[in-house]
C-alpha cells in the first residue's frame, strides 16, 4: 500500500486543501463577524458570477445562487490552499516567507482575473474597497500559511 512522506506531492495537495478549508472558514467568519457589521458591506456575490461566467451554471432562485456563491467561495479558499503548498513546497518556502510570496503571486492575478472576465472595475475601488479587499484575502493568506506549516509540522 501507498503511504505519502511527509513532503510528498500527495501530501502536500491533502495539506494545501485542508488549510484552504481552514482559512476560508476564518475569512467567511471575519467577513461576517468583524468586517461587514464594521463597513457594512452586504454579502459579495463575485465568487457565484465568476461560476457563472466561466461555466454553463444558471441558477435560477436566491437560494440556489448563495449555495453556489458558498461553493464558490469555498472554492477561493481551496485554490489558496493548493497553491500555497505547492508554492511552498517548490521554493522550499515557510512562515511569512511563503505567505508573502504566495499573497503576491495570488492576489494580483486574482484581481486582473476578475478585471479581464468583466466582473470587476478595481480602478473605480474606493480606499475601503481595497482594504476590505486586501484585508480578506490576506487573513485568509495568513490562515492558510499558519494551518500548513502546522500541518506540515513546522513549529515556527
Amino acid at each position: 500500500m501507498f503511504t505519502p512522506t511527509p513532503d510528498s506531492v500527495p501530501r502536500t495537495m491533502a495539506n494545501g486543501t485542508l488549510a484552504g478549508v481552514v482559512g476560508v472558514i476564518a475569512m467567511t467568519a471575519f467577513q461576517r463577524l468583524v468586517e461587514m457589521p464594521l463597513t457594512g458591506r452586504e454579502e459579495s456575490y463575485a465568487p457565484a458570477t465568476l461560476l457563472e461566467k466561466v461555466l454553463p451554471i444558471a441558477p435560477k432562485r436566491g437560494r440556489a445562487r448563495r449555495r453556489l456563491n458558498y461553493a464558490a467561495h469555498f472554492g477561493v479558499g481551496l485554490t489558496w490552499g493548493v497553491s500555497h503548498a505547492l508554492i511552498a513546497r517548490k521554493g522550499s518556502l515557510r512562515g511569512q516567507r511563503a505567505v508573502v510570496t504566495v499573497f503576491g503571486v495570488i492576489y494580483p492575478g486574482d484581481v486582473v482575473g476578475n478585471a479581464a472576465l468583466g466582473l470587476d472595475e478595481p480602478w473605480k475601488w474606493s480606499l475601503q474597497d481595497w482594504t476590505v479587499d486586501i484585508g480578506d484575502k490576506l487573513l485568509l493568506a495568513e490562515v492558510v500559511g499558519l494551518t500548513f506549516d502546522r500541518l506540515r509540522g513546522d513549529a515556527n
